[in-house]
């Protein structure tokens, strides 16, 4: 409990130091920012593989494009085989911002981990991977088992029903 709680009180940390600072001056949020990075990284990419990488969902993931479309950061357009499929990219001001705005970020998650030593890092960067791959690799079928034969309840948003 001690070390999930941890990683949930320290990926919050980072997130407000990171948005409340590097990303406060662009006007981006921690989302907006992991899917310019992503698309930054990829140059071009479908919007379902966007959001697997960004980790969240493809209707997050429509309003975020929509934000960032609107800033002139983002564009989408067609798949040249597939009209079902939509692919991203980032405009001019797009790749200029990034250009400007990672190293930024990247002097950021240094000064986070600035109280590590090197292989303290090292350490925590390992442990972190294999959490992050047992859950994948395992956490399908634990989901399912904790579930049984009953279907999940349907995901809410977390606001309150209107009266």
């Amino acid at each position: 409990m001690m070390a999930v709680s941890n990683i949930y009180r320290a990926a919050t940390a980072i997130r407000q130091h990171v948005e409340g600072s590097v990303l406060r001056r662009a006007d981006l949020t921690w989302t907006a920012f992991v899917v310019l990075w992503v698309v930054w990284i990829w140059e071009e990419m479908e919007t379902r593989h966007v959001a697997e990488e960004a980790g969240i969902s493809k209707g997050t993931l429509t309003g975020v494009v929509r934000t960032l479309e609107g800033r002139g950061l983002l564009e989408r357009r067609q798949h040249a085989t597939d009209g079902r499929l939509v692919l991203l990219r980032l405009t001019t001001e797009g790749e200029a911002l990034m250009c400007d705005l990672f190293p930024a970020f990247n002097a950021e998650e240094s000064f986070v981990a600035a109280p590590l030593t090197r292989e303290e890092s090292r350490s925590l960067a390992h442990s972190l991977r294999a959490i992050v791959e047992h859950l994948e690799a395992e956490g399908d079928d634990r989901r399912q088992s904790l579930l049984g034969d009953s279907p999940p309840p349907p995901r809410r948003s977390g606001r309150r029903p209107r009266l």
